[in-house]
């Protein structure tokens, strides 16, 4: 069994199911097309620049190129991150991109060196696609813990400081907004996680049995990848969190409300 091939004609007729959201945007008068027809064309860009980079990857599947494209992953979602955040890009890209390279390593090479223990630790096939995978999911939670713990904190300066006034530590005060965040980012891939399978075939499993194996072979690969992700996730929440700290509040445990973007 062999993934079927999508000809033009085919990929012309997917674009055109676009026409039923459009159709519902406009007749709602819902201003989102613009953004919609944008989102789409620069997804169909990148994907087709990231296909064809990938075609020369994997032909060569050189480990040192393999490490510079994930390095780019990672700038990339670093950039991300730190913008959705509504945060300083030179305040937080270091700390978030330290978060992002540890807890994309941590799982990737114990999936590929542990869990499939077969290729090489920077084999094309598996580092760039799995390292995506949890990179990905990465971006996401850190998106939601990194921006809930700073403007938790902003909203609720006054019990913040109050906590520091009454002798405790910055990483005492921290702690429950820490707790709060931690919890907020890390939610989403536990449901995920709870309702795999019987709601949703999720991207690894799907892919594996368009690739022709077994349904049984899709499920163990599932299981792994999803356990990885959420092990890299709660790596890089904790040390964005983490690392930002030191450079986010002054000597006295107060807040810099520059770390903010426009203030």
């Amino acid at each position: 069994m062999t993934t079927e091939a999508i000809s033009l004609e085919r990929m012309i007729a997917a674009y055109m199911l676009l026409g039923i959201p459009l159709a519902v945007l406009l007749w709602y008068r819902v201003a989102l097309v613009g953004k919609m027809l944008a989102a789409a064309a620069r997804m169909t860009v990148q994907l087709l620049f990231v296909g064809f980079y990938l075609q020369v990857v994997f032909e060569k599947n050189n480990a040192w190129l393999n490490g510079v494209w994930l390095i780019a992953m990672v700038a990339v979602a670093d950039v991300s991150i730190v913008r959705h955040c509504d945060l300083r890009l030179r305040r937080f890209a270091a700390p978030m991109f330290g978060a992002l390279a540890a807890g994309t390593a941590v799982p990737l090479l114990f999936f590929i060196a542990v869990i499939l223990k077969g290729p090489g630790l920077m084999d094309a096939q598996y580092v760039i696609p799995i390292g995506g995978m949890i990179l990905g999911n990465c971006l996401r939670a850190d998106v939601i813990g990194l921006a809930g713990f700073y403007q938790a904190i902003r909203k609720n300066e006054k019990p913040f400081l109050l906590s520091l006034a009454q002798a405790a530590t910055l990483k005492e005060a921290i702690r429950p907004y820490l707790r709060d965040a931690f919890r907020a980012a890390l939610l989403p891939t536990i449901t995920t996680m709870s309702t795999i399978g019987l709601v949703s075939l999720p991207g690894m499993m799907t892919g594996v049995i368009l690739a022709g194996a077994d349904p049984v072979t899709a499920i163990k690969y599932q299981i792994a990848i999803m356990i990885a992700i959420f092990t890299g996730t709660c790596i890089t929440v904790l040390l964005a969190i983490l690392l930002s700290i030191k450079t986010s509040f002054s000597g006295y445990g107060v807040l810099d409300r520059s770390i903010f973007a426009g203030k």
